[in-house]
């Protein structure tokens, strides 16, 4: 007579090695395996693919393992161009033909906002991809890290698989004039290990602060700007409010579109160089505030007409504050365009936008500003729901409940934002040691070179 009792599942254990079919390639660059019910992630391989894994990790309900050997390699595969490839954590994707990353990122962005937020993935249109996916980065963060065993100091990233620094020469995905740098860092290193080294080169004609964000990738920002000036065109605003403005880059980019405009900003430096941004580039119809977006909003919208008025916000990777979403679910602008780097906290934040059809989501653009990596870069268009919604073309219809129009009023001044990395938050307070090396590159309207000018 046979026991109805279940037979328990196998007891893995790290260090152990087994045979796996990659079922998928999760957000993050993690390939999903199975034994069993057990859920397996291992770094560097393609859906598909059949692979001989050592697991390196074990949780009650999921483990991790590195790559032993590919028995069976995706059509896709390739050889990575990096020798650092594997263990330097800057890239997941090497091992991909690149177009097979835009369709891998493009699924885990529609997986994303269908499981978080609830959206229909065909919203979700293909990725765009970038005119050059190596040497493309124009702002790295070296760090350098003691090695006690082979007593001498590391200089470069950290690795994908523990928090040590791997010890490199040069980054792939950087643009050559950062190569530079990091060689000039390796000749003249910093005195002690735990240091970490801001390499970045400017953007020309634009004023930006040592500490302050700006996009880290000009070959692909040109199209990043035309998205965007596309949307707000078909939304029929007259009146724009640029949340997280920064350094003033997509307000000023797009002040000849609209009557007037504002730029909202908590750190003071930045709006600083915002100002002399727009004299510099002639965005004469517009101004720059200090202060929250909360705070300022509902002032900026009374006077500008919430339903003639887009809001751009592109926040840090953690996204919006709760109490953002609630001021926009308040003041009701016609439109919302959104950028952000981060699918998954996007997707949060789309869901509580669109809750109770306060906005409704036209479209999601993803843009591929970090080809080689995890990251991908989204755009989503949403217009207020209330009075019905018109897409793809034609000015959104206008919400009820908004103050009257004219020019906007003067704005108490205030504040500090914390400062971004590229995708990455720093999380570290106090500025960095910065180099900078060749000359400034990228003035929009003219597509940059391959190489270093």
């Amino acid at each position: 007579m046979q026991s109805s009792t279940p037979t328990a599942p196998p007891a893995w254990k790290a260090g152990e090695r087994h045979l796996l079919t990659i079922t998928d390639v999760a957000f993050g660059g993690d390939g999903v395996g199975r034994l069993g019910e057990f859920v397996v992630f291992v770094p560097f391989v393609d859906t598909g693919e059949e692979v001989e894994v050592e697991l390196t990790e074990v949780k009650k309900s999921y483990g991790r393992a590195r790559l032993v050997r590919v028995l069976r390699a995706s059509a896709q595969r390739v050889e990575p161009p990096c020798r650092y490839f594997g263990g330097c954590g800057g890239c997941q994707y090497q091992h991909l033909a690149y177009e097979r990353q835009l369709e891998v990122k493009r699924k885990q962005v529609a997986d994303l906002f269908e499981r978080i937020g609830g959206i229909d993935p065909s919203l979700v249109a293909p990725v765009t991809p970038c005119p050059q996916p190596y040497g493309y980065r124009n702002r790295i963060m070296i760090r350098s890290q003691w090695n006690k065993p082979e007593q001498k100091l590391n200089i470069g990233f950290v690795r994908g698989d523990c928090g040590l620094v791997e010890d490199l020469d040069e980054c792939q995905i950087a643009e050559p004039a950062l190569n530079e740098q990091i060689r000039h860092v390796r000749a003249h290193p910093p005195p002690k290990g735990g240091i970490k080294v801001v390499l970045r080169i400017a953007p020309e004609g634009w004023e930006v602060p040592r500490d302050s964000f700006f996009q880290n990738n000009f070959f692909l920002l040109p199209k990043l700007v035309e998205i965007v000036r596309g949307r707000l065109l078909d939304s029929g605003a007259r009146y724009l409010v640029d949340v997280y403005c920064g350094v003033g880059f997509f307000a000023i980019e797009l002040a000849t579109l609209v009557e007037r405009y504002a730029g909202v900003e908590l750190d003071a430096m930045a709006i600083k160089a915002a100002r002399l941004n727009a004299t510099n580039r002639g965005a004469a119809n517009g101004e720059f505030l200090s202060g929250t977006a909360e705070a300022l909003l509902p002032e900026m919208l009374k006077a500008f007409s919430a339903p003639a008025t887009s809001v751009i916000i592109d926040p840090p990777r953690k996204g919006c504050a709760p109490s953002l979403i609630e001021t926009l679910r308040t003041v009701r602008p016609a439109q919302v365009i959104y950028v952000s780097c981060h699918p998954a906290t996007m997707a949060r934040d789309l869901n509580a936008l669109t809750a109770e059809d306060v906005f409704k989501l036209a479209q999601v653009i993803p843009l591929d500003m970090f080809p080689q990596t995890q990251h991908v870069e989204c755009i989503a268009d949403l217009r207020c729901g209330n009075g019905g919604l018109d897409v793809p073309s034609g000015a959104s219809e206008p919400c009820p409940g908004s103050g009257a129009g004219g020019v906007l009023a003067s704005v108490p001044l205030a504040g500090r934002l914390d400062n971004r990395d590229g995708c990455r938050d720093d999380g570290s307070g106090g500025p960095l040691p910065h180099y900078s090396g060749g000359e400034a590159r990228m003035r929009l309207g003219s597509p940059p070179t391959a190489e270093q000018t």
